[in-house]
């Protein structure tokens, strides 16, 4: 793994972290606050790995979803109990506080739907697929 700063994946994650704190900030419920939220989550992670690691798209990809779906996964236990942060709105906020199926389909697609993009932008370009 190699570290090594890109300026353009920064923007990229800056602008979907934006996106994501203005759909925290003025959606409570619906389909974008939970499911479209969810999707640009794991987009969004993916950049900023990019950011900072030049490896593998399908590497960073499949890391992110890795990451992703055990956080889903841990919501089935009471991990924000268990670290005394049950009542902390971030954490809930960042962590979630129910398992959701529908959550696990929306990071697949997600990720599936960055590494398309970049792979297929490389090829277009026709640079080498790293």
């Amino acid at each position: 793994m190699k570290f090594k700063f890109n300026r353009i994946y920064f923007i990229y994650f800056l602008a979907l972290l934006g996106i994501e704190i203005l759909i925290a900030i003025f959606l409570k419920s619906g389909f974008i606050r939970h499911t479209f939220g969810d999707y640009l989550v794991v987009i969004l992670m993916f950049y900023f790995f990019k950011a900072f690691w030049n490896v593998n798209d399908i590497t960073i990809g499949i890391v992110t979803l890795l990451i992703a779906f055990t956080t889903e996964f841990l919501q089935l236990t009471k991990m924000l109990s268990y670290l005394g942060l049950e009542h902390s709105k971030w954490a809930n906020l960042i962590f979630g506080n129910y398992f959701s199926i529908q959550d696990l389909l929306a990071y697949t697609l997600g990720i599936l739907t960055v590494t398309s993009l970049d792979i297929k932008k490389r090829f277009l370009l026709k640079q080498p697929i790293k």
